[in-house]
């Protein structure tokens, strides 16, 4: 069982589809390609697999680790073991793809069979497809045909597994102490149980007040990382969420689902633009530079992304808006916001993060291409009081609102047609509104 986005026992189809075998070896193989890119997710990975060993061993199995190519590592270990059959949930990116056709490759060779199962998504990508395409372009349609889909039934958990006795090739904490260093100082814990605790709490408090998008309030699942990891099957929560009649969120799952249909028609989702785009972005190093950092001078903005930088997470809402003030204010091009938001997020998701920074540079799936997030105005819908902003940049604590949301600090040639700043920031620090 090589487990790879699917690091939990519940409602797992590849595991449950392994285990029906006398002997089953799970495995998880570290690949430098994917831990390099974010320390926030390394962190967040290794305490996904410590959890899930801890589960396994609690079955009586285990949890192989090795270190290096997973399909080259796959097929060592089945070799090891005299396994007849790999199994792995399927996914949709191109280096899920890479690695998949590598594996099937390499384990002919042995003769060895690799089957992949469901898991990943709610509905698999290309179970729902419209008349006469192999992908839905428009998400109305989409939506439709998704809760209109049969689903399939969750997968039980092994009650038992033999012990694993190979040798381990890589270490987590040795893991952790290379990849995951310089991680954001407030990250969330790793692993299937964290991501069931925090399902049960959202269900209970949270669900029925998801809509309601006041930024301070933070009404979101925090779910994401779980999701992106696979701690907790998606498919578990969409029918929870119908349950409990949580339509909006079980729709924002099928936004999720949405993506991946599209990345897996559109494999270049990460890197090429959907939609062309015909007028050129703007190369400017210090403005980019300024909203990595959270110093443009729109608080709402900067806001967003110190939480980022922070905790390594960001609401959704504050995702639309820093998003479109970098492709549509300040014309930078959406890979450059891309790549930094996958460096940081906790729960960084190549189709989710690709699509929905299409979809607000106007490359993507919207329906509207030109929309422009106003940042004055959905800062004075979001966050009316200014309480988020205050929370996010300590300057700004003892500005009042709604003069908390002008903005500061930025130069002339940058406010492209917003008002010019009226706070006086000396040091790092709200001396006085200026005059």
């Amino acid at each position: 069982m090589l487990f790879t986005r699917d690091l939990r026992v519940r409602d797992n189809p590849a595991l449950a589809a392994a285990c029906r075998a006398r002997r089953v070896v799970p495995l998880f193989v570290f690949d430098d390609a994917l831990l390099a890119r974010s320390p926030n997710r390394a962190r967040f990975l290794v305490d996904a697999l410590a959890d899930l060993r801890a589960t396994l061993r609690g079955l009586g199995g285990g949890l192989l680790l090795r270190h290096g190519d997973p399909a080259e590592e796959a097929v060592r270990a089945a070799r090891e073991a005299g396994a007849e059959k790999i199994f792995l949930a399927g996914d949709v990116s191109r280096y899920a793809a890479r690695r998949l056709a590598r594996l099937e490759r390499l384990a002919a060779g042995e003769r060895v069979g690799v089957e992949t199962h469901p898991g990943v998504t709610v509905v698999p990508p290309g179970a729902v497809t419209p008349a006469g395409g192999d992908h839905y372009r428009v998400f109305s349609p989409y939506w439709k045909a998704w809760s209109a889909a049969p689903w399939r039934s969750p997968a039980p958990a092994p009650r038992r597994l033999q012990p694993v006795d190979l040798s381990d090739g890589a270490a987590l904490e040795a893991i952790a102490e290379r990849f995951a260093a310089g991680a954001s100082p407030e990250p969330p814990e790793g692993g299937e149980t964290a991501g069931r605790r925090r399902l049960r709490a959202w269900l209970r408090d949270g669900l029925a007040h998801y809509g309601d998008d006041d930024l301070a309030a933070d009404r979101t699942s925090r779910l994401g990382p779980y999701l992106r990891f696979g701690c907790v099957s998606p498919l578990e929560v969409a029918a929870a969420a119908r349950r409990d009649d949580g339509e909006p969120f079980a729709r924002q799952l099928a936004w999720r689902d949405f993506f991946y249909q599209a990345t897996a028609a559109f494999p270049g989702l990460g890197h090429t633009d959907y939609r062309p785009r015909r007028a050129p972005w703007h190369d400017d190093a210090d403005a980019l530079a300024a909203w990595r950092e959270g110093r443009t001078g729109f608080p709402i903005v900067d806001a967003g992304m110190r939480r980022l930088l922070r905790e390594g997470r960001m609401h959704n809402r504050a995702r639309m808006i820093t998003a479109s003030f970098l492709t549509r204010n300040l014309l930078i091009d959406w890979r450059a916001g891309l790549a930094h938001f996958d460096a940081l997020l906790v729960d960084g998701d190549l189709p989710n993060d690709a699509g929905n920074w299409q979809w607000v540079a106007g490359t993507g799936h919207d329906t509207r291409p030109n929309r422009v997030l106003n940042p004055l105005r959905q800062a004075a819908r979001f966050d009316p009081d200014g309480a988020y902003v205050r929370a996010c940049i300590p300057e700004l604590a003892g500005v009042a609102a709604p003069l908390v949301h002008r903005p500061w600090e930025l130069p002339a040639e940058r406010r492209r047609g917003y008002p010019a700043p009226i706070l006086d920031v000396r040091d790092g620090k709200v001396v006085s509104p200026a005059p």
